[in-house]
């Protein structure tokens, strides 16, 4: 696993042991391709990656120069690996902030003061129940924490039922990259 572009770009990051899955190579390219045709770039910005795994997603949002890159994981070997990607990709001179915050999503969203985050990712394992999937979007959307230009994007695998946007947004568009099914949406215009 490596970083694909930025200031980071060609360092390989360490992955996760155990039960964490991490998003293929292709699906990322895929994510940041549908992201730069969004918003040209990533200077500026402030992204949210909830159910981090290694950190990865989030720190390509730093490496390409992200003001702002929350980091949320609950689990301590994963955790443990975020802190190691995140030292190697800011010894690249990152000039954006970067986050780790040791707790669940739910918790996250419960407990932080809200930040208004530009891209929010949220990859859950597969097995995440649906219901609780909408429970979080829920959250993101009445704690302020989706921008009105915001777009959140959440990994599903490919074989699970499609993604029901829950009030609040609406769906932009949808990638498959293999067995990884990503959906972008936005905050629904009143």
């Amino acid at each position: 696993m490596r970083i694909i572009a930025g200031l980071a770009k060609g360092r390989t990051l360490s992955a996760v042991g155990g039960a964490t899955r991490p998003t293929s190579d292709r699906a990322r390219e895929g994510l940041f391709s549908s992201l730069l045709s969004e918003f040209g770039d990533f200077v500026g910005l402030n992204f949210l990656d909830l159910f981090a795994g290694s950190g990865a997603i989030g720190l390509e949002a730093l490496s390409r120069g992200a003001s702002l890159v929350h980091a949320v994981e609950k689990e301590e070997s994963a955790t443990r690996t975020i802190k190691k990607n995140a030292d190697l990709v800011q010894a690249s001179k990152t000039t954006g902030e970067f986050h780790l915050f040791s707790m669940s999503a739910q918790k996250f969203l419960e407990t932080s003061a809200p930040t208004s985050y530009h891209i929010i990712y949220i990859d859950p394992p597969y097995d995440f129940p649906d219901g609780e999937l909408h429970v979080i979007l829920e959250k993101l959307h009445a704690g302020n924490f989706v921008r009105d230009d915001a777009v959140v994007a959440v990994e599903r695998a490919s074989k699970s039922m499609a993604l029901k946007w829950p009030d609040g947004y609406e769906g932009l568009r949808e990638r498959n990259y293999g067995q990884a099914h990503i959906y972008y949406g936005v905050r629904a215009q009143d």
